[in-house]
């Protein structure tokens, strides 16, 4: 399998490809092109959360239990005084930390239920739900953070796949189908257990109609279509060549800018074309 520098630097370079993408065709504004990205490379190397040893699982049980530590000093603050606080809050991180991270080792093991696009499924709901109630982003970047995750979760199942292949002796080596695959055939009950899980991660999910409405929208392709592209010169250099590919890829394409945004100035510099409009259903 690859490497955690291969699987880092890898989901960095597709996530930074995606967000360039994204805030080019103001997609997304600046300031949450960062956000999404980061679930990109978090998810590039969340798949290997069921290795014991590996940096992503320790760095997300630490996260996890300074997470919940907090949230006990939040409770309890006007029950205890501040040394039983910090005991308490002591006593959460130790338990997090160090028994879940036990026991959910013993009860997973690796190339299991999390080498699985089931499991990259559950992964983007709960990113859908973190950036919308906890980090407070409009329903439409939730969602963009989520397409970010499982993108990012799909590279490094396909790295994985891709290291099963021996290419110097043009063989398939025993690992091979194992990293990228729907479910986990080997142990069902797991499988049942993530899509259950799944289920109730997408229960809590923000409404999906403006993130839909905005990604199909024709102004926001337009744009996309005409700044893929250099419409004259590459880098400035008039070549028989751009003209060639220009010409090609704006054949048959208006050039004239796309309709104005009816958005408020201040959503869009918020949320790029994906505005906050709250509307219930999915």
């Amino acid at each position: 399998m690859a490497n955690f520098s291969t699987h880092i630097g890898v989901g960095a370079l597709a996530s930074g490809l995606l967000g360039t993408l994204t805030l080019a065709a103001d997609i997304v504004s600046p300031e949450n092109v960062i956000a999404v990205t980061l679930a990109g490379v978090l998810g590039s190397v969340l798949p290997d959360i069921d290795l014991k040893d590996s940096r992503p699982s320790r760095a997300m049980f630490s996260g996890l239990a300074f997470f919940f530590a907090f949230v006990s000093l939040f409770l309890l603050v006007d029950q205890f005084s501040i040394a039983e606080l910090w005991l308490i809050a002591l006593g959460v991180f130790l338990i997090v930390r160090y028994l879940v991270f036990a026991i959910f080792h013993r009860m997973s093991y690796h190339r299991g239920i999390y080498h699985s696009i089931l499991a990259a499924v559950f992964f983007a709901f709960v990113t859908a739900a973190i950036y919308k109630y906890l980090l407070k982003r409009p329903d439409g970047v939730a969602w963009l953070a989520a397409t970010f995750m499982f993108i990012g979760y799909l590279v490094h199942l396909t790295l994985d796949e891709i290291y099963s292949v021996d290419v110097m002796d043009t063989r398939l080596k025993a690992s091979f189908g194992t990293a990228l695959k729907l479910f986990d055939g080997r142990h069902p009950g797991h499988s049942i257990a993530m899509a259950i899980a799944v289920a109730a991660a997408f229960m809590v999910t923000p409404p999906t109609r403006m993130f839909v409405e905005g990604m199909s929208s024709r102004p926001l392709w337009t744009t996309l279509q005409q700044r893929l592209l250099p419409q004259q010169a590459w880098f400035g250099i008039d070549m028989p060549l751009s003209r060639i590919v220009g010409d090609r890829f704006t054949k048959g394409t208006s050039v004239a800018t796309p309709p104005a945004d009816s958005t408020p100035a201040s959503s869009r510099i918020e949320t790029g074309t994906l505005p906050d409009q709250p509307k219930s259903g999915k």
